[in-house]
């Protein structure tokens, strides 16, 4: 619709909408003014809720009628000049063929040169009586004194009859609850009728209460014995407290019984500390790399407030060795970034401006705050450690030197083999055949290291180059050479893949033929499965399939066929996670040795030897512990007549044991709650089942003990007879 005619219909509409307010509105107070004085608040919230919705559907339906076709019918009556032809202006020109086109623009000359008012005139005669009328009965409703007025004393007398009619007690007709949680929070403030909240801690609470009748005064009586008056404003009581902790209350109005009667609870939330959570380094403790001149840490810290937007990083930097040590302690400022409530701290720390040198320690933690205030939380980060190990220096001495430092043999994966295998396949259009040939080679070596460093695990024996047994007649002071045409012993790999401790030992040559030298050349001790780490047989089975199919994938790979070895290579892939899964078992190879059984003994009903068992297992000695039992047990079903003031007093005792120990219940306030239930109502028997299902938890837990073996039939006990009659003799 275009600018103009919308504008006309809105205005339109308003009016029509605001004429109709001003009926509406008088009369709905009316009904609700004089349904609160006839039936009270509920009738009046259900009469105003009833009249204001079929109110506002019949104000919608009015809205409705102004529409295109209403405002075109509009146009034509207000304008003669439009020629019945408003609907043209509504009408898109494009679409309009060369006449009606032209018409159109006329139409719109004529009303932008005089705009019609399409808007009702308000019906001033009939809107004064229908606003006065209902205004008067409102004001009427709520002016009017009551039917019994309340009389100066504290009783009025009938007339004509001697008859004394007590003052009915005040009956709160109002309340409300405001919680003010605290400012770091960040929550807003909210009000309610519910007198029973859930706060933040320390939130500042606000209660109104209003009577129909003024009580001389209010009070809340809180569960530990504190009392807060109220004070009375403006015809409301008002009260105001800090909510430190979570308690139970109730109000406490002079003349008005039923107020006493329930309590309300109060819950506070605390405050959690922030939690702080390494993002990087991965690891606690990071060893310092050659020529490394940064180190970056990165921390996420979290509070179910709020984070504050600084933190401190903690350094420390620890030098020396032994008993010269000496710390040197810094701070670094960081802002964090990200969410209120979870932000991110990181830093680059310049190792060089640090003093970071080789044998020193640095030691980063992070010290981050909540928002909380004037007392705020601090958490402390996992200490981080970069350490520069320190040289070897001088030669080491006793026992230092005869340990001997290798690092671990490095060798490839079985994926890395895979995808090797595939690029190789890639690029074999590219390669030469003997370039080609001589690559997937190299990867069949690599899949045949694989596989032995994974047969170690099956007792197999690694393979190693062929080697000559030291013959006698080899001269002892005959010099070699690099370039001599024969083989100086093992290669470095063969000997990396055979470090058994079967090092040569230049000291005692062998001689050819001798027992002990050949046993310790080619005999090895690990050559049986037996002597391997022991796993369960189907570990064993899957590792033996994968070590199968490895060998397969190594016989096409070392004859230049790589897109052959790719299903034996996948294959094994998924022997070896399957393994990698299971779990490895140790078991001793030895069996129990139990001490033989005396048979001598059997049945001679003898104890000699034989500790007593009898105060083996002691209950525990705890009086409060015996308290809550007996109070458990006489608030049981077939205690229901036991004495009304022994229960008295053993709920005073546990009301006392409470307040000494309130972290021992797991919801203290639920059986301050129950003690006072049982307290106005001693015959209520949902009390004290209530009262006995929330002691359950308190009971102490029974020792365990042995059930004495009863003495069986006339056959057993008669049997037991004849030993006692025997041990006798």
């Amino acid at each position: 619709m275009p600018f103009l005619p919308h504008r006309l219909l809105r205005q339109a509409q308003r009016r029509g909408l605001a004429i109709d307010l001003a009926f509406v509105v008088p009369v709905l107070l009316a009904m609700t003014s004089l349904a609160w004085r006839l039936g009270g608040t509920p009738a009046a919230i259900a009469i105003a809720t009833l009249a204001a919705a079929i109110a506002g559907i019949q104000l919608i339906r009015r809205w409705r009628r102004h529409d295109a076709t209403w405002l075109v019918r509009r146009l034509n009556d207000e304008r003669a000049g439009l020629e019945d032809s408003a609907d043209l202006l509504l009408a898109d020109a494009a679409a309009l063929p060369p006449l009606p086109r032209l018409q159109q623009q006329r139409l719109w000359q004529r009303l932008r040169a005089d705009p019609p008012d399409l808007r009702r005139s308000w019906p001033w005669r009939r809107l004064l009586p229908a606003v006065a009328l209902p205004l008067a009965v409102a004001v009427l409703a709520l002016g009017w004194p009551p039917a019994d007025p309340l009389p100066a004393g504290p009783t009025a007398a009938v007339a004509g009859r001697d008859a004394v009619v007590p003052a009915p007690p005040p009956q709160r007709i109002g309340q409300q609850l405001r919680v003010q949680p605290p400012a770091h929070t960040g929550l807003p403030e909210r009000s309610s009728t519910d007198l029973q909240a859930q706060a933040p801690q320390d939130s500042r609470l606000h209660w109104s209460l209003r009577y129909d009748r003024t009580p001389e005064a209010v009070a809340l009586v809180f569960h530990d014995g504190r009392r807060l008056p109220l004070r009375l404003h403006e015809g409301a009581w008002h009260a105001d407290a800090v909510l430190t902790e979570s308690v139970l209350y109730r109000i406490e109005a002079d003349g008005a019984a039923d107020d006493a009667q329930r309590l309300y609870r109060l819950d506070a939330i605390p405050d959690r500390p922030p939690q702080v959570r390494v993002l990087q380094p991965d690891r606690s403790l990071s060893l310092a790399t050659p020529g490394q001149r940064h180190w970056d840490v990165a921390f996420e810290a979290s509070d179910d407030y709020g984070v504050a937007a600084a933190a401190q990083l903690r350094v420390v930097l620890a030098q020396g060795s032994g008993e010269n040590i000496a710390f040197r302690e810094s701070r670094i400022a960081l802002a964090g970034s990200g969410e209120p409530v979870r932000k991110r701290f990181a830093h680059r720390l310049d190792l060089a401006a640090l003093g970071f040198a080789e044998g020193d320690d640095l030691v980063v933690q992070l010290v981050v705050a909540d928002n909380r205030r004037p007392r705020p939380h601090e958490a402390r980060s996992p200490s981080l450690i970069l350490r520069w190990q320190a040289g070897l220096g001088a030669a080491p001495t006793g026992i230092e030197a005869v340990v001997r430092q290798v690092l671990p043999a490095y060798f490839r994966s079985q994926r890395q083999i895979i995808i090797d295998a595939e690029a190789l396949q890639k690029r074999k259009p590219a390669l030469g055949d003997a370039d080609f040939v001589k690559r997937s080679d190299a990867i069949g070596v690599d899949q045949r290291i694989l596989r032995l460093r994974y047969g170690q695990f099956l007792g197999e024996e690694t393979e190693g180059a062929p080697r000559r047994p030291p013959l006698p007649t080899d001269d002892a002071g005959e010099e070699h050479h690099d370039d001599d045409g024969h083989d100086h012993g093992r290669s470095a790999a063969t000997a990396d893949l055979h470090d058994h401790g079967h090092d040569d030992d230049p000291g005692q040559p062998q001689v050819f033929g001798r027992q002990e030298d050949v046993l310790a050349e080619y005999g090895h001790t690990h050559d049986h499965a037996e002597a391997a780490t022991l796993l369960d047989p189907e570990t064993r089975a899957i590792l033996k399939q994968a070590l199968d199919q490895m060998w397969q994938s190594e016989l096409h790979l070392r004859q230049g066929r790589p897109d052959q070895a790719l299903p034996y290579a996948y294959k094994a892939l998924d022997f070896i996670k399957q393994v990698q899964q299971a779990s490895r078992i140790y078991l001793a190879r030895v069996g129990p040795q139990l001490p033989p059984i005396d048979e001598g003994r059997r049945l001679g009903g003898k104890r000699d030897g034989i500790a007593p068992r009898a105060g083996a297992l002691q209950r525990r000695d705890d009086a409060d512990a015996a308290a809550i039992e007996s109070l458990w047990r006489a608030l049981g079903p077939q205690q229901d007549g036991s004495d009304g003031s022994s229960i008295t007093d053993s709920l005073d005792g546990l009301e006392a044991w409470l307040r000494q120990h309130p972290d021992r219940a797991p919801d203290a306030l639920s059986l301050y709650a129950a003690i006072d239930a049982l307290r106005r109502q001693p015959d209520c028997a949902d009390c004290r089942t209530a009262l006995r299902g929330l002691l359950w938890p308190l009971l102490p837990r029974p020792p365990a003990a042995t059930l004495r073996r009863d003495d069986g039939d006339a056959q057993g006990r008669r049997y037991l007879d004849a030993l006692r009659r025997e041990e006798q003799r």
